[in-house]
């Protein structure tokens, strides 16, 4: 717990910071840009040395950030489908005021996602930290979500955050969908290095590694890391957790919305998902299989997934030993700090997405042979746990029990952690907030609750808006920060002027974030919250 106060309740971040000045800091590879080296340019714009090269970024008065920097080399041609390889060096200073190119993706409901990204060159990061000469910071790694076939780095603005915390932020691509989890036997072939299946686990590891041989010229500390992760990013965080390759990368980890809740593929599974993707692109199973496949489009790639989608990673491989998930039921997955949790109403957004979004609503009748299909051993029970005309909607009463359902699976999640190590556990139930950004600009009336992504925008902005908080909600806010921060800091949330938040144990006490401010609630009222002891039984956890 830090010692030093940290105010929270307030409503905004403190007067600005004097204008930045160059860092004068050396990198581990010998590498450091001086205060000359930064006054050299105009406007005195922040120029940091790598391994790689000289960046220049940009300064504002309370942040300075380095955009779309290259931590390793396109993924392109014959590297499609490898593990990544070290960037190449470069002369002269490099500009680094823009982000780089997104990974091929898909369209999308979110803000800069209405066409389809087809750029394999995308592995780039970004670092942002506190205007002004500080050093040994402590840095905070950021794994997007997007199910592992959407997203970007650039989705994250982490100013307010970086602004309270002095803290080192850094966000990252990896690659998605097929190209970043594709696996087949020819592919595992001519991967001598187990990276099948595995490539957007790998550029993660990649990107670690960059931080700790660069991240000490920007005012971070290697020697202390966090990986964080949101969704599929949580899941990749949890997985980088039971890889051999990923060992002394960080030092502790945040899973918000996800972790090791489902096994990982098999290689056989993989193998038999990723013949059907490439019989989609017509390269059948054979020596000529990858040849074919390389040749392919990030288009044709795109269409392929669509059908056959390739979005996890593969155990059984030098990169990944053992299933994650039979890691941490054997209490084997990790012996670092932990703060694990998720939002109350989890669900509401991807089951308004599937239906009303789309102008197809559910009706009571298509609600109760959803019931049936998903949960045919106890639909009864759930029928009569959840009586569709006592909620807003037909579709809201089946967001409701897909949340609970999945509610009841991340207790289970936690329960598990908290045996294998030192863990926090919380639940962010604020209902009366702006939806995150897609759905805010939507402007519908849906009663989303406090739905999966609905969290992020108290810790920093995500996706381009700083959405329109009430007082109470910047209260809380600055509080998230505050435990995040702390936690950063050095493994434990707690921070003064704060409710107390405790590690979690078995049937234990955790936090729940709700505005003005989190309090403390039990296991047991949380699983009576979302109707458990029905759903231990009709859909217990794997």
């Amino acid at each position: 717990m830090r010692t030093r106060l940290r105010t929270f309740l307030v409503t905004g971040v403190s007067a600005a910071v004097a204008a930045a000045t160059a860092l004068t800091a050396t990198a581990q590879a010998g590498a450091g840009a001086t205060a000359g080296e930064a006054a050299s340019y105009p406007g005195g714009s922040p120029v940091v040395s790598t391994a790689q090269g000289r960046v220049r970024g940009e300064a504002a008065s309370m942040v300075t950030s380095f955009k779309g920097i290259p931590y390793a080399k396109p993924p392109v041609g014959a590297l499609r489908w490898k593990a990544p390889q070290p960037a190449a060096k470069w002369n002269g200073v490099r500009d680094a005021t823009e982000f780089g190119g997104s990974c091929v993706q898909g369209t999308g409901w979110d803000p800069g996602y209405d066409k389809p990204t087809l750029t394999e060159d995308c592995l780039y990061l970004n670092v942002y930290r506190p205007s002004g000469a500080k050093k040994n910071l402590p840095v905070f790694v950021w794994n997007h979500g997007g199910g592992n076939t959407g997203g970007a780095g650039r989705d994250t603005d982490p100013a307010k955050f970086v602004t309270r915390q002095d803290a080192v932020f850094v966000t990252l691509n990896y690659r998605l969908g097929a190209m970043g989890w594709l696996y087949t036997d020819q592919l595992n072939r001519d991967n001598k290095d187990g990276a099948a299946g595995n490539y957007g686990l790998l550029d993660q590891q990649a990107a670690l590694r960059w931080v700790q041989q660069n991240i000490r010229a920007f005012g971070g500390d290697p020697g202390n890391v966090t990986l964080a992760g949101q969704s599929a990013g949580a899941r990749n965080t949890c997985t980088q957790l039971a890889s051999p390759s990923a060992k002394g990368l960080f030092d502790r980890v945040i899973l918000q919305s996800g972790g090791c809740n489902a096994p990982a593929r098999s290689q056989t599974e993989a193998a038999d998902s990723g013949d059907r993707f490439a019989a989609e692109l017509n390269c059948p199973v054979g020596t000529g299989q990858l040849v074919c496949l390389r040749a392919k489009s990030p288009a044709d790639i795109l269409a392929a997934q669509q059908k056959v989608s390739q979005n996890s990673s593969v155990y059984g491989t030098a990169v990944l030993p053992a299933d994650p998930l039979a890691l941490l039921k054997a209490e084997r997955l990790t012996d670092l700090p932990v703060v694990v949790g998720g939002t109350s109403d989890e669900s509401q957004q991807s089951v308004f997405g599937q239906y009303d979004y789309r102008g197809n609503p559910l009706t009571a009748a298509q609600v109760g042979d959803l019931i049936e299909r998903t949960y045919p051993q106890g639909a009864d029970l759930v029928e009569a746990a959840y009586p569709v005309d006592e909620y807003w909607s037909p579709t809201v009463a089946w967001g409701t029990i897909q949340s609970d359902q999945r509610a009841c699976r991340d207790q289970t999640l936690r329960e598990r952690l908290a045996a294998d190590t030192r863990m926090y556990a919380y639940e962010f139930a604020e209902k009366d907030g702006p939806a995150f950004t897609s759905i805010w600009r939507l402007g519908t009336d849906y009663p989303f609750g406090a739905t999966h992504v609905n969290d992020l925008g108290y810790l920093w902005d995500y996706l381009g808006t700083a959405l329109p908080f009430s007082s109470e909600q910047v209260q809380l806010s600055d509080q998230m920060i505050s435990y995040w921060g702390s936690f950063t800091e050095d493994g434990d949330p707690n921070v003064r002027l704060a409710p107390s938040w405790p590690r979690y144990t078995s049937q234990g006490d955790m936090l729940q974030f709700q505005a003005p401010t989190a309090h403390r609630v039990t296991h047991a009222q949380i699983d009576d919250a979302h109707h458990c002891a029905l759903w231990d039984d009709v859909s217990p956890a794997v």
